[in-house]
């Protein structure tokens, strides 16, 4: 483990798999509650490891420990690419996401020593394949779980896996067992488990998204609400990744991945912190009406009455520093 504990990011290797800690700096709020960390996965896609993540969605204005895992193992290929369609890649994916699952009990205590937290239930966040490793981890009740946040979860990975296939003209060449494995994984089976564990679920789809349609997303939100579940959704205007390729090594936020990152900030934020005194009374005081929109790129989402929906809104926050990356 290196790194500061006060107001520097923190490297270190939890359950054999590395992450990094951003610490709670934010200036405005305090923590409200028993929840002390957030634990975040990348993507199969960029970006696509722990460093990659926390540059392209540092909640900075959250103010707890946001720690960002890998997950087991190594991609051999994007979702999005044809080497989906092969056998090697659908377990490797698997693998990914239920050893995750299975390494969170030991990950989160060594993470809790590392950094002096206390126990406690978590906040669960990720990316694509990150994202359905934490509402897997919701389903099997790993860990106790405060809210999770998810980004362009991958719900059903043979849906995925058709979509590429007609794209390309190809064919999947899975294994019975690979089958099986992509079936136990679909997240709408699962959806009575994950609403039975009565955690706010908030889903992030993108309008262009060719790996997980926003129509899934909100299929998803349905079927959760159906079985009793916490859910909102909000589609943005993007495709699947929130970095370039190949989305390995820490680069400045894009576009979206900023605008993705302050509705994560205040998802996070509604839940598990406090405005100080002062950050209140501004906030009072503050003209009605949010900031306008930057450019027409993107569909972030305003909270309204309690609730989530489409519409304008969230940019960098100059106070808290929401949106903005760290050195890592």
């Amino acid at each position: 483990m290196s790194g500061d504990h006060t107001n520097r990011p923190v490297h270190g290797t939890a359950a054999g798999d590395a992450y990094v800690a951003l610490p709670p700096t934010a200036v405005d709020a305090t923590a409200s509650g028993p929840t002390r960390l957030i634990v975040a996965w990348p993507g199969f896609d960029p970006p696509r490891t722990a460093s990659a993540l926390a540059t392209a969605i540092p909640m900075t204005g959250v103010p707890v420990w946001r720690v960002y895992l890998d997950l087991p193992g190594r991609s051999p290929g994007g979702l999005g690419s044809g080497a989906i369609l092969e056998t090697e890649s659908i377990e490797a994916y698997g693998a990914a996401l239920e050893n995750a699952v299975r390494r969170l009990p030991d990950a989160l205590a060594q993470i809790r020593r590392d950094l002096d937290v206390p126990d406690g239930p978590v906040g669960l966040a990720g990316f694509s394949a990150g994202a359905a490793a934490a509402l897997l981890a919701v389903a099997h009740g790993a860990v106790p779980v405060s809210t999770a946040a998810l980004v362009a979860p991958v719900v059903a990975p043979a849906r995925a896996a058709r979509a590429v296939e007609k794209r390309s003209g190809s064919e999947r060449a899975w294994s019975e067992r690979a089958v099986a494995l992509a079936d136990r994984l679909d997240l709408g089976a699962l959806a009575a488990d994950i609403a039975g564990r009565d955690v706010p679920v908030l889903l992030v789809g993108g309008a262009k998204d060719r790996v997980v349609p926003a129509r899934e997303i909100t299929a998803l939100r349905d079927e959760l609400r159906r079985h009793g579940g916490q859910a909102e959704s909000t589609t943005f205007r993007m495709g699947h990744a929130l970095a370039a390729e190949p989305g390995t090594e820490p680069r400045p936020p894009i576009t979206e991945a900023v605008r993705v990152d302050g509705v994560l900030t205040d998802w996070f934020r509604d839940r598990l912190a406090t405005l100080t005194p002062a950050a209140a009374e501004a906030a009072q005081a503050a003209p009605a009406g949010g900031p306008a929109e930057a450019n027409g790129d993107t569909q972030p989402m305003e909270r309204r009455h309690g609730s989530w929906s489409s519409g304008a809104g969230n940019v960098p926050d100059a106070r808290t520093g929401a949106g903005l990356g760290h050195g890592l």
